[in-house]
C-alpha cells in the first residue's frame, strides 16, 4: 500500500479524486489540505462521502512525507511551492495547468509569468493514450485540461493519419459548471446562469495551447470555441474537420479502431438507433471514458466528430489515478471501473 495526500481537496477535482481513491485496492489516504476547513471532517466539503472516510482536513503547512501527492489547487498556485512539495514526496501529480505547458513563452502568452519555468520541462502531460510510455519512468505529471483532454481524445487518430487540412479544424466546446471550479461569482449566481447557453470565450480559450502542443504543428492553428452550458457534470466537443482529400466515413472509422482499440477508456459509439447515437455526457458522469462519434458530410470533405468525457474524471481526477496507476506498473483500470448510471 502507497501513502497518498491531495493538496487543495476541498474543490470539486479534489473531492473527486477522493472519491476514487477511497476505493482504490493499493492506496492508503494520509492527508488531505484545506485551509479554509482546516480540522473539519472531509464530508463537511464533499457530503457525497459520509460513511466513507472518517478524514479530516489539514493545513497545508502540516503536511508530513508521502508516496505520491496530488495537487489540486487554482492555476498559478501549485508552481509557487513546487519546491516544497517536491521534498514532502518523489511522486507529484498535478491536477493544474501550472505544467501542462513544455515552453515558456506559450505559458506567458496563455497565463501569464510562471515562478519556475526550469521546472516545466520535467513534468509528463498526463493524457495516458498519448504519453503512456513517458508515464511509467515519470515522477512528475501534470494532467491535461478537461476541455483540452476531450478534444485532444476526439482529434488524435486524425492527426496520426495526417489527412487533414491545415489551419481547418474548428472546435465547439459545451461544458459544464464543475469546470470553473467551487469558488462562486457573478456569471455563476443561479439566477445569471439558470437557462443560459452562454459563449463565454468565443476565441483565445486557455486549452488551445495544450491541443496544438499535443498534436502537433500538422493541424496548424486549431480554433476553439467554449459554450457555458446548464450542465454540473460533463463536456462535449462539436469537432469540424476538413480534409485535403474525401475520405469515406468508413475509412474514418477504421483509423479511430485502430488507434484506439486496445485503451480501455476510449468508447467508439458505432450506433445507428436509439436516443444516444452520439456521445452525451450524462451517461458519462462519475467515468473515465472518453466516448467518441463521427458523422461524415456525404457533401463535401467535411466530418464532424464528437466527443463527450466527464470533465471532472476522465478531464480531471480520474485521468490523475490512470496516471498513477501506470507509474506504478498496476492494472490502469484500478479505482475506475464505475461504468456511469441510466437514466439520470
Amino acid at each position: 500500500m502507497l501513502n497518498v495526500s491531495i493538496v487543495g481537496g476541498s474543490g470539486f477535482g479534489g473531492g473527486e479524486l477522493l472519491r476514487i481513491l477511497l476505493n482504490h485496492p493499493n492506496i492508503t489516504i494520509k492527508q488531505i489540505t484545506s485551509q479554509r476547513f482546516n480540522r473539519f471532517p472531509v464530508t463537511l466539503a464533499h457530503p457525497n462521502l459520509r460513511g466513507a472516510t472518517q478524514l479530516k482536513f489539514s493545513s497545508v503547512e502540516d503536511l508530513e512525507e508521502c508516496d505520491i501527492l496530488f495537487l489540486a489547487l487554482p492555476n498559478g498556485v501549485s508552481q509557487k511551492n513546487i519546491e516544497v512539495y517536491k521534498k514532502i514526496a518523489p511522486k507529484i501529480i498535478d491536477l493544474g495547468a501550472d505544467f501542462r505547458l513544455k515552453d515558456e513563452e506559450s505559458y506567458t502568452t496563455w497565463y501569464g509569468t510562471h515562478s519556475a519555468p526550469e521546472l516545466l520541462s520535467e513534468f509528463t502531460y498526463g493524457i495516458a493514450e498519448l504519453h503512456r510510455e513517458e508515464l511509467r519512468t515519470s515522477n512528475y505529471v501534470a494532467c491535461g485540461g478537461c476541455e483540452a483532454t476531450c478534444s485532444i481524445l476526439t482529434l488524435y487518430p486524425l492527426v496520426k493519419s495526417d489527412i487533414v487540412k491545415k489551419d481547418s479544424v474548428v472546435i465547439d466546446a459545451k461544458i459544464g459548471s464543475s469546470a470553473a471550479g467551487n469558488k462562486s461569482s457573478s456569471a455563476s449566481h443561479h439566477p445569471i446562469r439558470s437557462g443560459c447557453l452562454r459563449s463565454y470565450k468565443p476565441t483565445m480559450h486557455r486549452h488551445t495551447a495544450e491541443i496544438e502542443q499535443e498534436l502537433g504543428t500538422e493541424l496548424g492553428n486549431v480554433h476553439v470555441t467554449a459554450t457555458a452550458v446548464e450542465l454540473v457534470r460533463g463536456i462535449l466537443v462539436t469537432v469540424q474537420v476538413f480534409f485535403e482529400e474525401d475520405i469515406s466515413e468508413v475509412d474514418l472509422w477504421k483509423l479511430y479502431h485502430s488507434a484506439y482499440q486496445e485503451e480501455p477508456f476510449i468508447r467508439l459509439i458505432t450506433d445507428k438507433m436509439g436516443n444516444y447515437r452520439f456521445p452525451e455526457p450524462k451517461l458519462l458522469a462519475g467515468t473515465n471514458y472518453c466516448d467518441i462519434g463521427i458523422e461524415k458530410d456525404q457533401r463535401s470533405n467535411r466530418a464532424v466528430i464528437v466527443g463527450a468525457i466527464d470533465n471532472l474524471t476522465k478531464g480531471t481526477a480520474g485521468q490523475a489515478v490512470q496516471a498513477m496507476n501506470i507509474m506504478h506498473e498496476w492494472d490502469e483500470r484500478l479505482g475506475l471501473e464505475f461504468n456511469g448510471l441510466h437514466p439520470v
